[in-house]
């Protein structure tokens, strides 16, 4: 299976997000992560969506209906090696009095993982990177007593040169966010 990256630009309008999951659902395609912002314009949304699939025909199939929505604005289909990414996850791990003392500096130095809390009888690291080396880190630090785990959706940007505003309607006036 193919991982595909689909972004989305939308106006930021409710129930905006149950007619674009429909569209997935009708089609019985999984989404893998989704992820929702806000952009550099007022009024502008931005899902970024991950899903696999076998076939890129019916991948562009559902970008195509995707754009039938009003409120959308842009959509663009990607492959990993079209974009930049990165996930975060966020490892609650048990830090017991006499347990296993957690080796920071192997964290931070070959995982590029860092505490962002440190508890009494936990510690909660945060590691940013591609869903395999969140994985492997994972594998690492799950000997210490995983009592937590979350991981968030994907983000994106394309690799193109292009940035949003050449793609939004021209007879719009979009501000920016702050």
């Amino acid at each position: 299976m193919t991982t595909y990256t689909i972004c989305i630009f939308t106006e930021n309008t409710f129930g905006l997000l149950n007619k674009i999951t429909i569209i997935f659902t009708r089609r019985r395609v999984n989404i893998e992560s989704l992820t929702v912002s806000e952009t550099e314009r007022k009024g502008v949304s931005r899902y970024t969506i991950t899903i696999k699939h076998d076939k890129r025909e019916e991948v562009e199939k559902l970008v195509r209906q995707i754009r039938k929505v009003i409120e959308v604005l842009a959509v663009f289909g990607y492959l990993d090696d079209e974009i930049v990414y990165n996930e975060i996850a966020l490892f609650k791990i048990a830090t017991p009095s006499g347990g296993k003392p957690i080796d920071i500096e192997t964290i931070n130095k070959v995982y590029k993982a860092w505490v962002v809390y440190w508890g009494l009888d936990y510690v909660v690291i945060e590691k940013a990177g591609n869903e395999n080396e969140i994985l492997d880190f994972f594998r690492y630090i799950k000997s210490y007593g995983i009592l937590e785990f979350v991981k968030s959706g994907r983000v994106a940007v394309g690799k193109a040169p292009n940035g949003l505003v050449e793609f939004l309607p021209e007879e719009a006036h979009w501000e920016y966010y702050v």
